[in-house]
């Protein structure tokens, strides 16, 4: 994490310099009382007669020192909260950067709650340890050490006081640390747990609500911050003894340096002077241990966090980057070379087993199959969502792997099965991949797509605020959006994985129909459950546990595959199609 101070590391040093400086002002004040009250009141050193002169002086010093103290403080708080803040922000975008380059199964192994809890709640925690350290540490060691040496310089019977109280101090404060350290990491985890139901729950409200799930949740959502409010005041009842334990010392503590310092004022050799100074520095010292237990459990809680932070930083992308450009002479031809495929954590278990299968530069592929088959399984890699177990995927002749990965993206443009709305306009979700696109262009996808039907019904037509979710727009609506924004992508190869199951069949034909007139030289692959949305595809490939079943044009399947057969079967009657 030091690398991340570097750049800051100006103010890095400036902090603890001022908080040196405050300390030390701190320091001053009991002497300069203890001046006013042997010289100035009492008149040790003039026959008992005391001084107004010099208690003005001295007391003008002490406000002095203060109004420098404070000066130093806040210039220290300044630079101590420029460096953290910025050390945060540093760490928080190359964290969420890197999640960024997270394949979907490193991404499902930590949790979308887990990586919120991390990228906000434990680099806050960081940004508190680090200020801590710049401030905090350096004020109660300070305070600390240089509260024993004053103390000391005053009388050394006062070494008696400190050298009893210390210990018994000491192994409290390591206890209470030793106990609460392991309850920090298992906190942030009860935190990701809170975070996980949250997100959810707001994810799939509208389930909730079909389901009449509301009270089940709310028991759920329950639980997990049940847990967590539970450890969370686990950490602070062990705190709370700590406290109470240390305020008996120092008022102990402050009693035995009376009681020494009435002794030595009898012997004549302490002033009361000192017994009052003795008082603030030994005060001062238990107060910076104290203290020193607040810091060390920011510590502990700084350093659980930076752990996790820290496995998210060190963990490398599974889809590694190659060096391939993506220039080639053949455009839209994909590959596939006895290609296998088993999800992580699967225990090996094939969804895809030994498929060869090319597409040609151009052509309308349709995938058909039953639920769980593989078909958006092979998809998703083509464009490296997940590599292959076995095997090759070729896109224009090259091994999917030796892409950069934004060189072989920015070839395939993909509607999913789920369509990803954004909180922004409809005109921004549309030209979400390809920013620089003109009014015009976004007007023209949206046509293709169909979604000017309802998008000319909206008062402000495409400049229409999308809610988050989009769950202000219907299915069809959504789908049609999303199949806006890969069309202009005008990217050499279109994906639709089952992005047209929330359309009408009129409204479907139409998009084909579409697409095949302005996009003939793209090569489109089509995932659908329904034949009459594949019977015009060039090929149709029919998958069946992992496998190609059989391959052709709808003619040929007809009178070939029992498989296609028995789908067209249950799905047609009469060439018509059941929902007509």
């Amino acid at each position: 994490m030091l690398k991340y101070l570097k750049k800051y590391w100006f103010f890095a040093i400036l902090a603890p310099l001022f908080m040196v400086g405050e300390v030390t002002m701190d320091l001053i004040q009991p002497r300069l009382m203890s001046t006013i009250v042997d010289e100035g009141v009492l008149g040790l050193s003039n026959n008992n007669v005391g001084d107004l002169h010099l208690v003005i002086v001295t007391g003008l010093k002490m406000i002095g020192f203060v109004t420098l103290g404070g000066f130093f403080g806040v210039t220290s708080g300044v630079f101590a909260n420029i460096c953290g803040q910025n050390f945060g922000n540093d760490i928080r975008k190359d964290a969420f950067r890197k999640i960024m380059s997270f394949s979907f199964s490193q991404t499902e192994q930590f949790s979308t709650g887990s990586l919120i809890t991390r990228v906000t709640n434990d680099i806050t925690q960081l940004q508190n340890f680090v200020i801590q350290c710049m401030r905090g540490f350096v004020r109660t060691f300070m305070l600390f050490g240089g509260g024993i040496v004053c103390m000391l310089t005053l009388d050394l019977s006062f070494g008696v006081v400190v050298a009893c109280a210390l210990p018994f101090v000491l192994i409290c404060v390591v206890y209470f640390i030793s106990k609460a350290n392991p309850m920090f990491s298992v906190l942030q985890g009860k935190l990701d747990r809170v975070n996980n139901v949250m997100q959810e729950n707001v994810a799939g409200s509208r389930v909730v609500k079909a389901y009449v799930r509301e009270d089940y949740e709310k028991e759920r959502f329950g639980r997990a911050n049940g847990e967590l409010i539970q450890t969370q005041l686990d950490v602070l009842l062990l705190f709370s003894y700590m406290t109470p334990i240390m305020n008996v010392v120092l008022n102990l503590s402050i009693v035995a340096i009376i009681k020494v310092g009435a002794i030595g004022v009898q012997a004549g050799g302490v002033t009361p002077g000192n017994v009052m100074a003795a008082i603030t520095y030994i005060s001062q010292i238990l107060n910076a241990v104290m203290r020193m237990t607040m810091i060390f459990q920011t510590i502990s809680r700084g350093v659980a966090s930076g752990k996790r932070v820290q496995e998210v930083l060190v963990c490398e992308p599974v889809i590694a980057d190659g060096n391939f450009e993506g220039n080639t002479e053949v455009k839209g031809k994909i590959t596939f070379q006895n290609v296998s495929f088993s999800y992580p954590g699967m225990g090996g278990e094939k969804v895809l087993d030994n498929i060869s299968l090319t597409i040609h530069p151009g052509e309308t592929l349709a995938i058909l199959g039953s639920t769980g088959c593989g078909k958006s399984s092979l998809i998703h890699l083509i464009p490296r969502f997940y590599d292959v177990t076995e095997g090759k995927v070729l896109v224009d002749d090259v091994d999917v792997k030796e892409y950069r990965l934004d060189a072989l993206r920015s070839k395939i443009a993909v509607a999913l099965q789920k369509s990803e709305i954004f909180s922004t306009t409809i005109e921004e979700n549309i030209s979400w991949g390809n920013p620089g696109a003109s009014e015009s262009e976004i007007l023209e996808a949206a046509k293709t797509a169909q979604a000017m039907e309802f998008i000319e019904t909206k008062s402000d037509g495409i400049h229409t605020f999308v809610s988050q979710g989009g769950t202000s727009l219907s299915g069809g609506q959504k789908q049609r959006v999303a199949i806006s924004r890969a069309v202009l992508k005008h990217a050499e190869i279109l994906i639709f994985d089952d992005s047209t199951s929330a359309l009408d069949l009129k409204t479907e034909a139409k998009l084909y129909s579409a697409l095949k007139a302005q996009h003939a030289g793209v090569t489109k692959i089509i995932i659908a459950q329904r034949i009459a949305s594949v019977r015009d595809a060039d090929r149709i490939v029919v998958l069946e546990n992992g496998k190609i079943a059989a391959c052709g044009p709808h003619s040929e399947l007809i009178r070939t595959s029992e498989i296609y057969q028995d789908i067209y079967h249950s799905q047609l009657k009469n060439g018509g199609d059941i929902n007509e």
